[in-house]
């Protein structure tokens, strides 16, 4: 009996811990392939509720990836930066502005394949995100890409398909930051 009970005690813990842990995954399905995002809501509650809002009502199928931004295309910014921009929707369409969660209280970094929402100024981010190439520390709470030194909101990560994200993210003029034609992003869905 006491065995049982162990084990019962040991089952109910690891789906405990289990629910505790849950993730969300999407895949962001592009007409260069697939990329696969793990988002935390645990961490990142507002920003990934806002995120799932626009997958949720598809609003971001038949959007695009339309900015690149690399090392050779920044020259008029002192602190660069390696990211793709997409996720722009219909002006129409856009839900209200949420908090920035900044990642000095969230945790998620700007680590290479962190997705991010894009700001103008705090608390302005709507739909268009970013995904990172390798470790961009300046946009963290604290760097200095933003005068404001308040960073963006990191929500999540890429488990697969970084070499998609390489890949749209090599496609840019050598001089130009947007995409002439831009990438298609067919669907963005839950897994």
């Amino acid at each position: 009996m006491k065995k049982f009970f162990l084990t019962l005690i040991v089952l109910l813990f690891t789906i405990t811990n289990a629910s505790a842990q849950k993730k969300e995954t999407c895949i962001i399905k592009t007409s260069l392939g697939d990329i696969t995002v793990e988002l935390y809501p645990k961490k990142a509650p507002i920003t990934v509720a806002n995120f799932l809002k626009y997958v949720d009502a598809h609003l971001y199928d038949s959007t695009t990836f339309f900015r690149s931004v690399t090392l050779n295309n920044q020259a008029k910014d002192s602190v660069k930066i390696e990211v793709i921009q997409g996720g722009e929707v219909d002006s129409t369409k856009v839900f209200a502005a949420i908090p920035l969660e900044r990642t000095s209280k969230t945790g998620v970094l700007h680590k290479n394949g962190a997705i991010s929402m894009a700001r103008d100024i705090p608390d302005s981010a709507t739909c268009s995100f970013f995904i990172c190439i390798n470790d961009q520390p300046s946009l963290d709470f604290g760097g200095k890409r933003n005068k404001d030194g308040q960073g963006f909101a990191a929500f999540g990560k890429v488990t697969k398909g970084m070499d998609v994200v390489k890949k749209i993210q090599q496609l840019h003029p050598e001089q130009e930051q947007y995409f002439k034609p831009e990438i298609l992003i067919l669907s963005i869905t839950r897994k």
